[in-house]
């Protein structure tokens, strides 16, 4: 098989906002940035709907187009754009190399990573097939849309719980499927979801089915104890079991938290080895917003261009 390399002054891995938000500075700062897309170009928010809570956007906006956008955006300063997956890295030498779909070595002076994070989904057909019209991974981003509604969210950690709660403000009921016969939440979060009068926690519970024809009309559950199942009849169903951010191919190389997030200088994007950086979701599991990944990203071009700048590469 012929492994071709090639040498370039700036590599971003990744393509959603704050992958596209560092091709925009670094494009600008004449760093020639070369940007592979992944899997997923655009990332997470390619399978979000609509976008109201991204500043400039006094309608809001669909997630897709939004990245449609930012793509057009960093290309229109010269980025070049690439489908490509990068499948391995070596970040021995000074000079980082990174393998794009096993196949093609980039030999690059600064690398910015910005491949994300992934919702981890229960796993169900109609789950996928709802997704987007009832069914969300993210309740901070799609709450507002289920004011005054009845709805179901599924998960027993900090986030669920702190969703949960956050849904309770908005909805008219909250209803929360608890797997086990308690939460793995703080104490805290467990205290402001049993003092929430319109949450009611369904506990031993799993979820068989979301229900509905073109958006959500209930979700039917089963108790893992009696076996008895039972249908909820709601209108927006939340999956809040976590995200994995993805970072196989880093973890001999960088250090990561115990939930496998690039650990990074605080206030920085620098990572442990020098002149590779770390922007959105794959190093942020605390706001995990569009706007923040794109802060990130944006800092990571300017330490980057700082960075080369120090090393006498530009």
């Amino acid at each position: 098989m012929s492994h071709s390399t090639e040498k370039v002054k700036v590599l971003i891995i990744g393509s959603g906002p704050a992958g596209y938000t560092a091709a925009i500075y670094a494009a600008r700062a004449d760093l020639k940035p070369v940007l592979y897309q992944g899997l997923q170009p655009g990332g997470q928010l390619t399978i979000t709907t609509e976008v109201e809570n991204y500043p400039g956007y006094p309608e809001g906006t669909m997630g897709p187009e939004m990245m449609e956008d930012f793509r057009k955006q960093a290309e229109r300063f010269g980025t070049d754009i690439r489908f490509g997956y990068a499948t391995a890295v070596d970040f021995t030498g000074p000079i980082h190399k990174v393998v794009i779909d096993g196949e093609k070595t980039i030999e690059a002076e600064a690398v910015i990573i910005a491949t994300g994070a992934s919702a981890k989904w229960l796993g169900l057909e109609s789950e996928q097939r709802l997704n987007g019209f009832g069914v969300s991974a993210c309740a901070t981003c799609d709450g507002y849309f289920f004011r005054k509604q009845d709805v179901a969210i599924v998960g027993a950690g900090d986030t669920a719980a702190e969703e949960a709660t956050y849904l309770a403000k908005l909805c008219n009921k909250v209803y929360m499927i608890v797997r086990r016969s308690e939460m793995r939440a703080s104490k805290a979060m467990q205290h402001r979801v049993m003092n929430t009068p319109n949450i009611e926690i369904h506990w031993n519970s799993e979820t068989v089915e979301v229900i509905g024809e073109k958006t959500v009309s209930g979700v039917k559950i089963k108790n893992v104890q009696t076996g008895e199942t039972k249908v909820l009849h709601v209108t927006g169903f939340f999956v809040a079991i976590g995200h994995s951010p993805n970072t196989a191919i880093f973890k001999d190389w960088l250090e990561l938290d115990e939930n496998g997030y690039i650990k990074t200088k605080p206030g920085s994007t620098y990572t442990g080895i020098p002149g590779v950086f770390a922007a959105g979701d794959v190093q942020d599991h605390i706001y995990r917003q569009a706007v923040t990944a794109a802060g990130t990203g944006c800092m990571a071009a300017i330490d980057a261009e700082r960075w080369l700048a120090s090393q006498e590469k530009i």
